[in-house]
């Protein structure tokens, strides 16, 4: 999809591509963003917005491979065939979008390996919703419907993201995330038509997820330390805490047809604003997983420190056979 073999523009061998401090390409780019045009890779950029877009997009492929454990775990304990396959193909779904975006984060000058490094050393961050355990099949269902849908409400501006190659991602990842909700939703809706013990799995869920879900458009705007920078560039279409209002607005009214209440005795109407008022979060519980000390966050980082460890004899045999292709080549030239 995208390649680290780029010819980057006005590069400076002292400083690192990209690092060169010049009037007229920050005025180029200046105007690119404000006419709401695309950076490409090999533009030149600010090194500040190289690294937002390093974090952003590394923290976010993160994000989906470590998404695939809560849900992995459950592959071989679906209820039915078609569950199964369902959650299968969401599975791998994810590991294609945190593939996507490691591609992408890889335009702007940074190998896999550092951001898999940084992901395994602990340095950089994945989304915090993660770090629940699953402990129901009713889980599922409410990551599809509840983090899912967060998710796409997050991801959805980021198809106008002003880095072209991290927008352009976003669309087919945001199509499938589409999907992801639906099906979430749906295995809901069959669970809710079932047996009492089987509704009453859907609301445990729903109440042990709903708060984890609300937090995961990240602190008040005012608190939040990116956001004024990152809404300048391009990259943040929408602030968080509008998208959160979008999210609870929405959701209520789905909770309603899937019959479950919402755990906020604070969430009502509010006509004067068109808008559902919601209580407070738990800010501290959010800071506390983000730091570390989630219920999963050391079971999450150990299991992905092992695949990767698992995994390097595969790495190793690839790059051995691309040596000896590129030599048969050179050989045969």
């Amino acid at each position: 999809m995208y390649t680290q073999a780029l010819d980057i523009p006005q590069q400076n061998q002292d400083k690192g591509p990209r690092v060169v401090e010049n009037a007229q390409y920050q005025a180029e780019f200046d105007a690119r963003i404000d006419a709401g045009g695309y950076i490409e890779a090999k533009d030149w950029m600010p090194e500040a917005y190289r690294k937002t877009l390093v974090r952003q997009i590394s923290q976010h492929a993160h994000s989906e491979i470590v998404g695939m454990l809560p849900e992995g775990n459950w592959i071989t304990r679906a209820p039915t065939l078609k569950r199964k396959a369902i959650l299968l193909a969401k599975v791998q779904d994810e590991g294609g979008h945190g593939l996507y975006l490691y591609a992408a984060a890889e335009t702007l000058g940074v190998s896999r390996d550092e951001l898999l490094e940084a992901l395994h050393s602990g340095k950089a961050k994945y989304s915090s919703i993660f770090n629940y355990p699953t402990l129901t099949w009713a889980d599922i269902g409410v990551i599809g419907w509840l983090v899912d849908g967060a998710a796409i409400m997050n991801q959805i501006p980021l198809c106008k993201c002003s880095y072209g190659p991290y927008a352009r991602a976003m669309v087919r990842i945001c199509k499938e995330e589409s999907f992801h909700q639906r099906q979430g939703y749906d295995l809901l809706l069959t669970m809710m038509q079932g047996t009492d013990e089987q509704r009453e799995m859907v609301q445990d869920a729903v109440n042990r997820w709903w708060w984890p879900s609300i937090m995961m458009f990240g602190p008040h705007d005012s608190e939040s330390t990116h956001s004024e920078q990152s809404s300048r560039w391009g990259i943040k279409r929408i602030s968080n805490d509008d998208l959160r209002q979008k999210f609870v607005d929405a959701t209520v009214e789905q909770a309603k047809v899937l019959g479950v209440s919402l755990p906020d005795p604070d969430l009502k109407w509010n006509a004067e604003r068109g808008h559902y008022d919601f209580g407070a979060i738990d800010w501290d519980e959010f800071r506390t997983v983000i730091a570390g000390h989630g219920q999963c966050n050391v079971d999450r980082l150990s299991a992905r420190v092992k695949a990767w460890e698992d995994g390097a004899w595969v790495r190793e045999a690839a790059l051995a056979y691309a040596e000896k292709q590129a030599a048969r080549a050179k050989a045969a030239a």
